[in-house]
């Protein structure tokens, strides 16, 4: 399943920017950067409450905000990309 991750880590103490690098890095291990807080994944229902649980670990609750947007294949997600940034296609081939 594709899975969209956005988050809004509160930046104004140095907590939150070590919080804010710890959650990109989580992020940038399983999916693709395709804004600056959000990230694409593929991934399994397994990787998926993984990733939740791992996501959930680092957020602070009381000041952050973090959305999971699960996309099942079988609803026939449709992604419309614009602009120059075009996303790596995880059904293509990984040689070109």
């Amino acid at each position: 399943m594709l899975v969209i991750v956005c988050y809004d880590v509160n930046t104004e103490t140095r907590a939150g920017r070590r919080r804010l690098r710890r959650i990109a890095k989580v992020c940038e291990g399983i999916g693709q950067r395709v804004q600056k807080s959000v990230f694409e994944c593929q991934v399994s229902l397994m990787q998926f409450e993984a990733l939740e649980r791992e996501l959930l670990s680092e957020i602070e609750l009381t000041e952050d905000n973090l959305r999971l947007y699960r996309l099942p294949e079988s609803r026939g997600a449709e992604v419309r990309e614009h602009g120059t940034f075009r996303a790596t296609d995880f059904n293509g081939p990984l040689v070109l």
